[in-house]
């Protein structure tokens, strides 16, 4: 079932879903089926999974050079995807990113999903290399979000970039996600302009927006209500991580470009130990999740990490055992 249609039969009751990493190569899946499990509990309407692109490593030769070489440290999206749905029952968004994927790739991803019946995607441009300065294309890649959107779009109408491919539409319709900035995108020059590339986004074929991680509602709020003003009229699904640790009070900003409420940051600061500091953080996100049920989000996002704890306390406390 699509994401969309499950929005739908859920008939205003807010979903719970969450994001989990594939582990790393050459560790199995129990490294994350302990994350699943203690949240299966919760009846997650679908779980997503990462897309880590392939990194430049420095490796030592044999003769003592340095010699630099392409590393992918991630297992496969598509096959924990499957791995997951199969195992456990439970509808999974796949993202696709095209940092370091070529179209080719991108549709042999998509055309894989479709014969395991995985028609759900979350398509996103993914982030540049940690050596560069700014986000570089594969040189036969889709540069940006909305042309990987309009390629599946493309693949949903029977149109393939392998000539072999007979023009027939895929056994599978995807519905495509995308992410939105409740605190403009880093890279863009303005909010308006980057809620136009929204909404051109929703209008080449986005099913629904999920939102960058956000400590204050009143910046989601805002943001569904400047969306809404600019015509972006899909389902506009809350992303939340409860903030764990001290220095999640500078990390965070730093890596995703989000701002901290003043008086989280004081409620922070206040904590003496570590676990207070981790429960300061739960009751934050569970009084942003009561207000955000309360004015009738779809869905509750979690970013887990991979790491179960303090999302399952909080998803405890909001949703209950249902």
């Amino acid at each position: 079932m699509s994401v969309i249609d499950k929005i739908k039969a859920a008939a205003g009751r807010t979903l719970f879903t969450f994001e989990i990493m594939p582990p790393l190569k050459g560790s199995n899946f129990d490294e994350i089926a302990q994350t699943i499990e203690r949240l299966l509990p919760y009846k997650p309407a679908y779980i997503n999974i990462t897309n880590h692109r392939a990194e430049r490593v420095q490796v030592q030769t044999a003769d003592g050079t340095a010699e630099q070489c392409i590393v992918k440290k991630r297992a496969g999206t598509a096959a924990i995807a499957a791995a997951i749905r199969y195992r456990y029952g439970v509808e999974v968004v796949p993202h696709l990113v095209c940092a370091g994927y070529s179209r080719s790739e991108a549709e042999d991803m998509l055309l894989d999903l479709a014969f395991l019946g995985i028609s759900n995607v979350l398509a996103l441009r993914g982030d540049p290399l940690k050596d560069e300065g700014r986000f570089v294309p594969h040189p036969q890649g889709d540069p940006y979000a909305i042309d990987l959107l309009r390629q599946i779009m493309r693949i949903n109408g029977g149109e393939f970039l392998d000539a072999n491919i007979p023009a027939a539409k895929p056994p599978v319709q995807f519905c495509a996600g995308v992410a939105g900035y409740p605190e403009r995108h880093p890279e863009a020059p303005s909010f308006a302009a980057d809620l136009e590339h929204l909404k051109n986004k929703v209008e080449a074929g986005a099913g629904y927006v999920v939102t960058q991680m956000f400590f204050d509602n009143a910046q989601y709020f805002r943001f569904v209500d400047e969306c809404r003003k600019t015509g972006i009229n899909v389902p506009i699904i809350p992303g939340l991580k409860p903030l764990a640790v001290r220095r999640h009070l500078e990390t965070l900003p730093q890596i995703f470009h989000l701002s901290i409420p003043q008086k989280l940051r004081e409620r922070i600061e206040k904590c003496r130990l570590p676990q207070d500091v981790r429960t300061a953080g739960e009751e934050w996100c569970i009084e942003q999740c009561q207000e955000l049920i309360q004015a009738g989000v779809p869905a509750l996002h979690f970013y887990t990490m991979s790491k179960a704890d303090n999302v399952e306390n909080v998803v405890r406390s909001v949703f209950g055992t249902r």
